[in-house]
């Protein structure tokens, strides 16, 4: 198994899932990350930014895994590198791809440029998904995650109301306690991805946690550090893990087809556990986003 990507998170669970499926996996990357992970497993390095596939030359592989395809240009380049010297491609793509709360897709987006923003992310990876499709027909493979989240993720949404809940007293919740929030284990995604290249299945499939309500969420993430919080509705902002509330009802995901393919369940106090214990450990370094003490003490009535 090839896996471009590999090293930060998603990519980096996916590979874990297919060494403990008994798959031999071999990670391209630039090599700047992740340099002490996998050390048994063998690294060919290029970059996709620079369309260096050098080191791709020769071998064939069972399947491909593609975790780090953004642009169709990426994937193009990477598809006319391998040609036919692999089985199933397998493209991680996203819930972002899709319009609304319906089951359409955007449209492609094929000329994406960077960086790449709410507006052309779902469209640019409409346009890897065809692309893969053209080349490979029924050998590939789509997996759209929803939110992903769990250990050794930066992006400091789960993390955050993981370190809030634990301080207890009033959360500050822009929108309502009662929106609905639907994430799901970066090692289930990983579990599912091993599944179906193991099983050589075709077609696309949505990656999704349960949807539960924001309180709901909050209150795991608080039993996880023994705390008592109070989720408090404050006026709507752009925050981790919120919606606006016009997608409140048109953004829930079924997880059913993904779990009938392989994919487990883990529970979400494992996922917030395992999460609580990592950023422990890591010294709990500055999040990225979220309030403040002072500016969420300004914004509870």
């Amino acid at each position: 198994m090839l896996v471009l990507g590999g090293t930060a998170f998603v990519g980096r669970a996916i590979v874990a899932a297919l060494l403990d499926a008994g798959h031999s996996p071999t990670i391209f990357s630039r090599g700047v990350t992740g340099r002490d992970l996998f050390p048994a497993v063998p690294r060919l390095t290029g970059d996709r930014q620079t369309g260096d596939y050098t080191a791709l030359a020769g071998p064939s592989w069972d399947a491909v895994v593609d975790v780090t395809g953004f642009f169709a240009w990426q994937v193009e380049q990477a598809t006319a590198a391998l040609g036919d010297r692999t089985g199933r491609y397998l493209f991680v793509s996203s819930h972002a791809v899709f319009a609304g709360g319906s089951r359409d897709l955007r449209p492609a987006l094929p000329d994406a440029e960077p960086p790449l923003t709410d507006a052309t992310y779902g469209p640019s990876k409409v346009a890897c998904e065809d692309v893969v499709r053209r080349r490979y027909g029924d050998r590939a493979t789509i997996v759209r995650p929803g939110k992903v989240v769990g250990p050794y993720d930066r992006t400091d949404s789960l993390t955050y109301w993981v370190r809030r809940a634990a301080r207890g007293g009033r959360v500050a919740v822009p929108g309502s306690p009662d929106q609905p929030v639907q994430i799901v284990d970066s090692r289930a995604v990983g579990a599912l991805v091993a599944t179906l290249v193991s099983g050589s299945r075709p077609g696309a499939y949505t990656a999704v946690g349960s949807s539960r309500p924001f309180r709901d969420l909050i209150g795991l993430c608080a039993a996880a550090a023994g705390t008592t919080p109070t989720p408090v509705a404050v006026p709507f902002r752009r925050f981790p893990l919120v919606k606006a509330p016009a997608l409140w009802d048109t953004q829930h995901r079924d997880p059913g087809p993904a779990i009938a393919a392989g994919m487990p369940e883990i529970p979400v106090t494992r996922t917030i556990a395992d999460l609580r214990a990592w950023d422990l450990a890591r010294g709990e370094p500055p999040l990225a986003s979220g309030f403040t003490a002072a500016e969420e003490a300004a914004l509870l009535p």
